[in-house]
């Protein structure tokens, strides 16, 4: 067969252009062997940038996924803020969530109304603290807006006017901002939870209820109907609608916390569920800001509730919370916020402002937190 050289390195090779290694000498079969795969390097190349195609185009389905979720829970109170939450998140100032639950849907229930739940959240990211305070649902107020009703009790709020009038009500009742609000409902509790794989619980009290029996210290991973019952019981619990309030935080924190996971957050399953049990007025990018820059307030947790004296008035069962009782919780929530002290607020006052005044060098809170200095 006729051969001839490869010029550039001297190797034989035949008409067609094939190396005749025969004829190679040692260094040159090395060289030969050791030639870049230029072709080779092309597809690895070609591979690499499809995965990553591939991989983006994942990531915008579950971003895509993520914000119509947002979008589809985004409910306006239509009510102006009593301070800039934008500037607020910004600089990641702490801010205050009201979360509701409704009783729609909870353990057969259908209908529409009141609120079973009202909790007042604190996140402070500088502090890497999150405060809770529990407001019972009997609690004796005027409803704003409603004040010829008086006295009402606080969760009727909501069926009077919905999330607007709740958000209102309770800024004037302890004079403090809220900043957001978060409805969901009791029922769509039970497949938020099963949407995230349940949640482990250490029941505070034993009891049966619903069919379950819960056994005090005891750490239970539960699903949606078990957690569900778990916090719809009242009647047995020594403490009330107080403990079944510490049960409600509880869970409501254990689900927080798992649903803030990106698991969760890429989970279509868990983002179809919220999407249609619960409403907001916080935005798809206040949510991703609360999910990066805020998240670490959830290292810590500080538990409380309005504590108030069962009466009963024009035969109806109020709790009603003493003046002195009201300003501790106001100093909490505020001094939480970063705000100065003010005075608690009064819903039958016709003023409606709410003090918004940042807390200066001169503030002073009490050691027992419930004292209010400097006049009102």
């Amino acid at each position: 067969m006729p051969s001839r050289r490869n010029d550039n390195y001297n190797v034989r090779s035949d008409e067609n252009g094939y190396i005749d290694t025969e004829h190679m000498t040692r260094s040159q079969r090395c060289h030969q062997h050791n030639k870049p795969k230029k072709k080779g390097h092309k597809l690895l190349w070609l591979v690499v940038v499809i995965v990553a195609i591939i991989g983006g185009f994942y990531a915008y389905r579950k971003y895509t996924n993520a914000k119509q979720a947002a979008n589809a829970i985004y409910s306006s109170t239509q009510v102006a803020k009593a301070r800039n939450v934008s500037d607020a998140l910004k600089k990641k100032r702490p801010i205050s969530i009201l979360l509701m639950g409704t009783d729609t849907g909870a353990l057969g229930r259908n209908f529409k109304g009141r609120t079973d739940t009202m909790i007042l959240c604190v996140l402070n990211p500088e502090d890497k603290k999150m405060t809770l305070v529990s407001l019972p649902r009997d609690t004796e107020v005027a409803v704003y807006g409603y004040e010829d009703y008086f006295p009402s009790k606080i969760n009727s709020a909501y069926e009077y006017g919905g999330s607007a009038t709740a958000v209102k009500t309770v800024q004037k009742f302890l004079n403090v901002p809220i900043d957001f609000y978060a409805t969901i409902n009791m029922g769509g509790l039970e497949k938020l939870i099963d949407a995230v794989g349940g949640v482990k619980v250490e029941p505070t009290i034993s009891f049966t209820y619903g069919g379950y029996t819960f056994k005090k210290g005891k750490e239970v991973n539960m699903d949606g109907k078990k957690a569900l019952a778990y916090v719809r019981m009242r009647h047995e619990d020594p403490l009330g609608d107080y403990g079944r309030q510490e049960r409600q935080r509880q869970v409501l924190t254990k689900l927080a916390f798992k649903s803030s996971g990106l698991t969760s957050l890429v989970n279509q399953k868990f983002l179809s569920t919220i999407s249609k049990q619960m409403k907001t007025d916080l935005t798809f990018d206040d949510l991703l800001t609360l999910g990066t820059k805020y998240r670490v307030a959830t290292h810590d947790m500080d538990s409380d509730f309005l504590q108030g004296t069962s009466e009963l008035i024009n035969g109806e069962s109020f709790e009603v919370a003493s003046t002195t009782e009201k300003q501790r919780i106001t100093n909490k929530l505020r001094k939480a916020l970063g705000l100065s002290k003010a005075k608690t607020g009064n819903t039958l006052s016709s003023d409606n402002d709410v003090n918004i005044s940042s807390e200066g060098k001169d503030t002073n809170y009490s050691n027992d937190d419930n004292t209010y200095y400097g006049g009102y």
